[in-house]
């Protein structure tokens, strides 16, 4: 039985991948009937039979190239002492294309993105810059670059991803614009307290994300008590929203970093009644 080949990839077949799972059962010294009561212990600890595997189950998955449910799936390589992700790569799911698989299908919703960095993927940073550059000085970072390579995304959890979170502005999002544009990443920063002063100009004031029960606000505000007044953009003709705070809207963070396309279409322009 073939697999599904992803970008860049040489996925095995499930015979293969079966196989693979048959040499790592052999190299732990693991006989079928041990596996099949590991498993049960797992179903146990779960309450979901679906964790166990049978000894006729188990021969087919190695012999015969079945394909094993997700629970059984984890329940091998937890008993294996595999990396759950690699294994799934064995029967051609590739973790680390969700990112570009999500590309294919753009949302209009402001929304968190929740895709995992530990251990899964790559990203192209650069990893050296020329020694002499000014970092202080407003620098075009394609020319600085000594050297560009793939950076493992566990590398990034020397970050501080406890109190950092990421969000998509909504490709139809026009709450903010035009300090942000639609479509636009966003870096959020865990805080608990909303400033309602401090700032001297609308680039300096504080822009907040929250979770309310129809989706996602990325805006500024303003707090009274338990009364949050949602503030967008005066450019986008947006009104102001109310919600009772935290009862009906929640503070997910600020956000302190953003990477957008500059450029483009600008927002449509709303009809007239004559047209």
């Amino acid at each position: 039985m073939a697999g599904v080949t992803a970008p860049g990839k040489t996925v095995a077949t499930t015979d293969e991948a079966g196989q693979r799972l048959r040499k790592a059962r052999e190299r732990l010294g693991l006989k079928f009937r041990e596996v099949e009561v590991a498993s049960g212990k797992i179903a146990e600890r779960h309450g979901n039979e679906e964790y166990s595997i049978v000894l006729s189950r188990l021969s087919e998955i190695e012999n015969k190239g079945v394909l094993p449910s997700m629970f059984r799936l984890y329940s091998l390589a937890t008993i294996y002492r595999l990396d759950f992700a690699e294994v799934l790569s064995w029967y051609g799911i590739q973790l680390n294309e969700q990112v570009n698989d999500a590309r294919l299908h753009e949302l209009d919703d402001t929304h968190l993105v929740k895709f995992s960095p530990n251990g899964f993927g790559e990203l192209q940073a650069p990893l050296s810059l020329d020694p002499g550059v000014d970092l202080t000085k407003t620098t075009f970072l394609s020319r600085v670059v000594a050297r560009w390579g793939a950076l493992p995304l566990h590398m990034l959890n020397k970050l501080d991803h406890k109190r950092k979170r990421y969000a998509f502005l909504g490709t139809e999002d026009w709450s903010m614009y035009p300090i942000l544009r639609p479509g636009s990443l966003l870096l959020i920063n865990e805080v608990s307290r909303i400033a309602n002063s401090g700032w001297t100009d609308e680039w300096d004031r504080p822009i907040y994300f929250f979770e309310h029960r129809e989706g996602y606000h990325c805006a500024w505000c303003h707090l009274d008590r338990d009364r949050l007044v949602v503030l967008s953009h005066p450019s986008s003709g947006e009104s102001p929203k109310v919600y009772l705070y935290p009862n009906e809207i929640e503070l997910v963070g600020q956000v302190t970093g953003v990477a957008m396309e500059l450029g483009g279409p600008l927002r449509p322009r709303p009809r007239s009644a004559d047209a």
